[in-house]
């Protein structure tokens, strides 16, 4: 994996991050589009099945967990229930709610994430903008779905804790990193396989659909965890979770695009606040995790 430590080392961390961000949303926009025909538990679970067989060559996880030590085999376990859980409960929260509001909801975990971290006065003035922006897209965008809005909120907490352990398995570097990521992927289709299963086994004759389900697998956890990952092994672990705060905004411009949700002049102007956030936002000069 000495490749991916070169390209996290040649490219700005914030490259990555984008390129983590627009995908983030992109293959969910299109799994949504497939919910009627293989059902969302069946999308998500080919979007776990897909990534895990594109990771198991590059990473070979078995290799990879039979050499860990304990800590990092408790790790890439909570990681790779984590990331079962939350690609169930996301997709879940997406059949009820609006993508905007969402990923607005995803971004309140990574608040206190962010506030653990920020420690300088221009930087937390950077938080309050993004936030507001957040909130304002909450406000505006609410909804009645109590059982959404549960699944969205469990989808959020799942997601800062996705960063907390994101970052640990980004310290020995991008390469380790996604090493770890592939050995969690497979333990995250190994708690998967029962969910969605009998969904998928519907649409198999259709070599559209599993060619679509793999699409949004590449899509949705391949290139944007990998992008994480060479994100996370140059940034702060706060500086990061401050830069999600553009989640939402690239949420709402794909839901447009992809799904027709059109944004309103207020959600037009959160999007505004969040982006003065992090374009506000100061990396510290010696950043710690």
């Amino acid at each position: 994996m000495l490749v991916l430590d070169k390209a996290a080392a040649k490219a700005p961390p914030h490259l990555w991050f984008a390129v983590s961000a627009v995908f983030h949303y992109l293959g969910p926009a299109f799994a949504v589009l497939l919910f009627p025909a293989v059902g969302l538990l069946g999308v998500a679970w080919m979007r776990i099945a897909s990534a895990a067989l594109i990771f198991a060559p590059f990473t070979r996880p078995l290799h990879t967990i039979k050499a860990a030590d304990r800590r990092t085999r408790m790790l890439l376990v909570a990681l790779g229930l984590t990331l079962a859980a939350m690609n169930v409960s996301f997709y879940l929260a997406l059949d009820r709610l609006p993508m905007s509001l969402v990923a607005a909801m995803e971004f309140v975990s990574t608040i206190l994430i962010a506030l653990y971290g920020l420690r300088s006065g221009r930087n937390f003035l950077a938080l309050a903008l993004a936030a507001a922006g957040v909130f304002v897209l909450i406000g505006f965008g609410w909804s009645s779905d109590l059982v959404g809005l549960g699944f969205s909120l469990l989808n959020a907490g799942l997601f800062g804790v996705y960063i907390v352990l994101g970052h640990k398995a980004a310290e020995g570097g991008a390469g380790k990193g996604v090493e770890t990521l592939g050995a969690a992927m497979a333990v995250a289709f190994v708690a998967a396989f029962p969910l969605g299963i009998s969904e998928v086994i519907g649409v198999l004759s259709s070599p559209e659909l599993i060619l679509a389900g793999i699409g949004v697998g590449i899509c949705s956890s391949v290139i944007p965890y990998v992008s994480d990952q060479l994100a996370m092994s140059r940034l702060p672990r706060a500086s990061f979770a401050l830069m999600l705060a553009l989640l939402p905004a690239m949420a709402t411009a794909i839901g447009a695009l992809v799904l027709l949700q059109i944004p309103s002049l207020r959600d037009l102007a959160g999007i505004a606040l969040v982006m003065g956030g992090v374009a506000l936002h100061r990396q510290p000069s010696t950043p710690g995790r």
